[in-house]
């Protein structure tokens, strides 16, 4: 059977898993040697080189996801990202950068590409004249995060695919916020797919990982550079983020029903002053967005009136836990400014619209009946 015959949910609970041969368990076992063979063996395995088996079959499942020949997974979404920056920029190269992005990929960008003569320009905003206007004789790679994290910012992905080839320059993108439940950016011509597997693959805040999908060719040479820098993930790991990538598109698609109800209910609230959804008719570009997604994720932002205090609303919330990160299954809210964007100046994030008061919602599977009586007692005590 051809994997892209395959639904989704069949992708996600078979494809990449591994035949217990011995005992013919139901589940895929796990593999926590360190040392493998080296002689008389086809492939000479090592935690290191991405290559054990659990490492290797779960690639498969990521690939088969994203529509790409090959995948990697990594101990962190940063050090994916990382990997990934690495591998296809040098001492000499330019970046071109969507402005809202994640605060860690920012700073990563701000901190380590001086030291390594890489050079960098972030885009006035995420049209695609602000990214043609940005291009440089050496620029080397355009990276993208749509939707963006916190502002769920949409970026037309086709029209940057396409400025890349035309330019002859590669095309990256952070696929973390829309999951490939939702959004498939290769099936529109971006060449490089990141994620931290952490949230969305994942989908229980109990696994830190990250993953880069693209090419056979592409990811040879990611692979050349990351055995090098040893960030791969424990076969432990590996083996739970399989297991919990089976539920992925249940997971996901609730996540996202609910998050468009609540999005809309927000939106109505007098005691909210915008809402950042791009499944809202009012969104900027919701229409692109309808376009190139399947769904609009679990993921939304909102900003309450003036006179209501955003931190003491998160601790009045009783259902609804104030935590960091995000995509598990129960829902979450936190202040971007102190944790997502943190390491950005009060400067730096008021230029990209981050203010202080806004507040970052991972919607969970909930009944949404009971996540809106959450928000309205606490908003009651704030009052």
């Amino acid at each position: 059977m051809k994997k892209k015959n395959l639904g989704l949910n069949t992708v996600c609970t078979h494809v990449g898993e591994i035949e217990d041969k011995q005992f013919k368990g139901a589940v895929s076992p796990i593999y926590l040697s360190s040392s493998y063979q080296f002689m008389d063996v086809d492939v000479k395995r090592y935690p290191r080189y991405f290559n054990t088996p659990n490492q290797e079959y779960l690639s498969k499942k990521i690939a088969a996801l994203e529509f790409t020949e090959s995948a990697m997974i990594f101990g962190s979404g940063m050090a994916a990202i990382s990997h990934m920056f690495l591998a296809f920029l040098k001492a000499g190269d330019h970046i071109v950068v969507q402005n809202t992005i994640y605060g860690g990929t920012t700073n990563f960008i701000r901190e380590e590409f001086p030291k390594l003569n890489i050079e960098f320009t972030f885009t006035n905003g995420y049209s695609i004249e602000d990214f043609e206007a940005a291009i440089q004789l050496n620029t080397k790679l355009i990276h993208i995060e749509t939707p963006s994290n916190p502002l769920l910012t949409v970026t037309d992905i086709k029209a940057i695919a396409k400025l890349g080839k035309d330019k002859g320059i590669l095309t990256s993108i952070d696929n973390t916020f829309a999951s490939p439940v939702n959004q498939n950016p290769a099936l529109l011509g971006i060449d490089l797919i990141m994620h931290s597997a952490t949230k969305y693959f994942g989908g229980h805040s109990d696994i830190c990982a990250g993953a880069v999908a693209g090419s056979d060719v592409h990811m040879e040479r990611i692979w050349n550079v990351s055995k090098n820098l040893g960030g791969s993930l424990s076969d432990f790991t590996v083996w739970m983020l399989e297991r919990s990538m089976k539920t992925m598109g249940l997971r996901v698609k609730a996540q996202s029903k609910n998050a468009l109800k609540l999005a809309k209910w927000l939106n109505k609230l007098e005691a909210v002053k915008h809402v950042y959804y791009p499944g809202l008719k009012s969104h900027p570009e919701h229409q692109l967005a309808k376009k190139q997604m399947k769904g609009f994720g679990g993921m939304l932002s909102f900003e309450l009136k003036d006179n209501l205090n955003p931190e003491a609303f998160q601790k009045a919330l009783k259902l609804i836990k104030p935590s960091m990160s995000l995509a598990g299954v129960e829902s979450t809210v936190l202040s971007p400014s102190q944790t997502s964007h943190s390491l950005l100046t009060a400067s730096q994030r008021k230029a990209l619209g981050i203010h202080d008061g806004l507040i970052r919602f991972s919607v969970g599977i909930e009944n949404v009946k009971d996540l809106k009586a959450d928000i309205k007692q606490a908003l009651k005590h704030i009052k």
